[in-house]
């Protein structure tokens, strides 16, 4: 068994296996292995995977399963102290891996640590889907060490102490397989974005830490399956934040955090509209419907979760912050 396993899930992705691969390759400890689990590509990946290389162990999903559904299937058939989620559009950097795996041998409370992620293209400024550590505020909305919103900071250094986060970036995550497995992994009825957030917050309930190492160094392309723009996307984000909320949120805060949180939903579809998004104002809503359609199942879950108190949320509103008060920046404890 492996220390160490690297988990790449791949949707049609085979120009990033073909520049990325070589990379993690190349500084990769002897104690770990990497894993591609590939979600039915129809662009070839599996076939130039079992070409150019061989000595990548290959998971073969016979549809494509999402990613939280498709991570899951795939750590069914691996075994390793550590998993690491790591997206096929990342480029790795020398001795990546080691500071994090020293930093969660030293303490077996921290169960998920992420690197620093930075831009691929802008390579001194931070990626947005992740930054120098993840956050959430009062109502759910989600923000950086080094990302407010569309608001992206150059990295001087500024993030580069190792600290407590509320979650760890989907992009890059390790996390230990003991953990993973006694959370029930990822939520499959997410499919994809938010699911790594929801993850966190349930260990964070289990009293456990979740960490951002900035020793370690990944560049992210980011939007390599779903671009920024896609209303998919938006459906996504939306539909899932409200999941997010209905999971986790303490029973005290639920109904009065769902009346705040419909308005700026509302708030949102306008500007959409307004834009000319008619497609993403569209999907708002969608998003919405689905969520009523669910809630009872989604509400059953709050029963087989951790039930630690646990209220580290930002106990403000970062849209409030950011928007009225011209906030943009976040250092782990304040905004300025």
């Amino acid at each position: 068994m492996a220390k160490l396993a690297i988990v790449i899930l791949n949707w049609n992705g085979k120009r990033f296996l073909e520049q990325f691969l070589p990379v993690l390759e190349q500084y990769l400890p002897d104690y770990a292995e990497i894993v591609v689990a590939d979600n039915a590509s129809s662009d070839g990946s599996v076939a130039f995977l079992k070409e150019a290389h061989p000595s990548v162990r290959l998971l073969e999903h016979t549809e494509n399963e999402g990613f939280a559904r498709g991570y899951n299937h795939a750590f069914e058939h691996v075994e390793a102290q550590y998993y690491c989620l790591l997206n096929s559009d990342i480029e790795v950097t020398p001795h990546w891996v080691e500071p994090i795996i020293e930093q969660m041998d030293a303490d077996a409370r921290i169960a998920a640590v992420q690197p620093k992620l930075l831009s691929y293209h802008q390579r001194d400024r931070f990626e947005y889907a992740g930054a120098s550590g993840g956050f959430v505020d009062k109502y759910g909305y989600p923000f950086c060490r080094g990302r407010v919103f569309s608001n992206v900071e150059d990295d001087h250094g500024q993030y580069d102490d190792e600290m407590d986060i509320f979650w760890a970036s989907g992009a890059a995550l390790f996390v230990r397989s003991d953990v993973f497995r006694a959370m029930g992994g990822l939520d499959a009825d997410f499919f994809a974005h938010m699911e790594e957030i929801d993850f966190c917050w349930r260990i964070k309930n289990a009293g456990y830490k979740i960490k951002v190492n900035p020793k370690s160094v990944v560049y992210h392309i980011g939007g390599g399956t779903l671009p920024k723009n896609n209303s998919f996307k938006t459906y996504l984000n939306f539909r899932n934040n409200l999941y997010l909320l209905l999971k986790n949120l303490p029973e005290d805060r639920l109904a009065k955090t769902f009346v705040v949180k419909f308005f700026l939903d509302q708030v949102a579809a306008i500007f959409f509209l307004l834009q000319g998004h008619f497609k993403d104002f569209v999907a708002v809503y969608k998003a919405m419907f689905h969520f009523y359609a669910n809630y009872k199942k989604c509400k059953a879950k709050r029963n087989t979760l951790p039930k630690l108190a646990f209220s580290d949320t930002y106990p403000k509103s970062v849209v409030f912050l950011h928007y009225f008060k011209r906030k943009k920046f976040f250092d782990g404890k304040n905004f300025s």
